[in-house]
């Protein structure tokens, strides 16, 4: 005598489904509401400045943002670092380093055409070059440069706009910042803030 034993797969019911949808809902509900809110609110109370950008503004107008650089060329502005984002140097929305490495020809011939557009520049300016006027950073959006870099432009930036270099200098000291938290990095100066600081300079 043969017997057939019929094997039935359990489908979800009712009890199984619903904690799931429940489940579902309060995650959705916290993570995406209650969670954004609370950090935009911490932030917007306590950071309110950098929660919105960073920005520099100049007669209620915003200029900038202490965070992305700027393409300056003229001789009596301060030039940041060079950017290799596309389609124009320092694009927030496609930030991206040159990917060139040290030993490729194109790297060489670039930082050998940046070196000589300072020296037309500066052609009294016999002293070395700072190695971030003249190579990508990795964002392309870096806003500061070293204080060697401000301070190798201190003559041109002066005699460009009838200025002492002493005062230049002096405006450089006082935008240099230091290290964060006292030991990460390297003191800086934010080419943008610097930049700004000139217009107040009168020759």
């Amino acid at each position: 005598m043969n017997t057939t034993t019929t094997t039935t797969t359990p489908t979800p019911s009712g009890p199984v489904l619903r904690p799931a949808l429940v489940l579902f809902a309060v995650l959705t509900l916290v993570t995406g509401l209650l969670y954004p809110l609370l950090v935009t609110g911490v932030a917007q109370t306590v950071f309110p400045h950098q929660a919105n950008g960073s920005l520099i503004e100049r007669e209620g107008k915003a200029v900038g943002s202490e965070l992305i650089g700027q393409s300056f060329t003229q001789p009596g502005h301060f030039w940041g670092r060079p950017s290799a984002t596309s389609p124009m140097p320092n694009n927030a929305s496609a930030s991206s380093g040159s990917n060139l490495g040290p030993s490729a020809p194109a790297l060489a011939d670039a930082v050998k055409a940046r070196i000589d557009a300072l020296h037309a520049a500066d052609p009294g300016n016999t002293a070395p070059v700072p190695v971030d006027l003249v190579t990508d950073s990795g964002s392309g959006l870096d806003p500061h440069i070293s204080v060697a870099a401000a301070r190798y432009q201190v003559a041109r930036v002066a005699r460009a706009r009838g200025l002492t270099p002493e005062a230049v200098h002096a405006l450089v000291d006082a935008h240099t910042e230091g290290t964060t938290l006292g030991f990460l990095g390297e003191p800086r100066v934010n080419v943008l803030a610097l930049n700004l600081a000139l217009g107040a300079l009168r020759p």
